[in-house]
């Protein structure tokens, strides 16, 4: 199923007090505009470091922020998984769940490289201005967000001597994960989504999973940065 044309951010088709938005890896809440609740994941932003790392360990930190009422979960990519972790481990808790953008399919090379990132320590920069075009390109904001964005004085860090990514790099090794086995546990409604234009995942592998996957036409892979009131409009009600 495709989607096409952009519009501001809306509403439409969401309760936004309802609803917990999780941020991609390398990304933080700041990301989400205050669409609704959107914490930082454990090692991201305001969040303490707290290696290692684990889709399960970030579902238990969101759920301990959680109120009692069941609410609708909106993730992008890593934070995809997070949701579909979190509907998987309490149900009851979770009404529905849109997964954004989750990469899907890895190639020995990929996986890697992503094993060895987190044993590089982190880097320090002289300036403001280059951590944060660090963090645009780790967060794949770059293009999207101005360096002086409220976004990216939420990922960086002034260390008086220099300035840091507030993101833990061992975050990279939150470890492999089965997502039609994810998908099956949720429980609850799932939606499958990318935007057209996101390398990271095709529509036949979401098809792969789920027949109605959604391609939203004209976005890319943060298609929640490029066009806010599509990625709600497709909480199920």
């Amino acid at each position: 199923m495709a989607s096409g044309g952009r519009s501001g951010p809306s509403t439409r088709g969401a309760d936004v007090m309802s609803t917990l938005f999780l941020h991609g890896l390398g990304a933080v809440g700041e990301v989400w505009r205050g669409a609704g609740f959107s914490p930082d994941l454990p090692g991201h932003g305001s969040a303490g470091w707290d290696a290692p790392y684990s889709f399960e360990k970030h579902a238990r930190h969101v759920l301990a922020l959680l109120p009692d009422e069941s609410v609708d979960v909106v993730g992008h990519s890593m934070g995809g998984v997070v949701a579909l972790t979190l509907a998987g481990l309490v149900p009851q808790r979770v009404r529905s769940v849109v997964a954004l953008g989750v990469k899907v399919a890895w190639t020995p090379e990929e996986l890697d490289f992503a094993q060895a990132l987190p044993q590089r320590p982190p880097k320090v920069f002289a300036s403001r201005a280059e951590a944060a075009e660090r963090f645009l390109k780790v967060s794949g904001l770059a293009g999207l967000v101005p360096a002086e964005d409220a976004v990216v004085d939420a990922g960086i860090v002034d260390r008086g001597d220099g300035w840091s990514l507030a993101q833990d790099p061992r975050t990279f090794g939150v470890g492999a994960f089965d997502m039609r086995a994810l998908v099956g546990d949720a429980g609850c409604p799932v939606v499958l989504a990318r935007g057209e234009h996101d390398g990271m995942v095709t529509h036949a592998q979401l098809a792969d999973l789920q027949d109605d996957a959604v391609s939203l036409a004209a976005l890319g892979h943060n298609a929640h940065v490029e066009d806010l009131g599509a990625i709600l409009a497709l909480i199920p009600r």
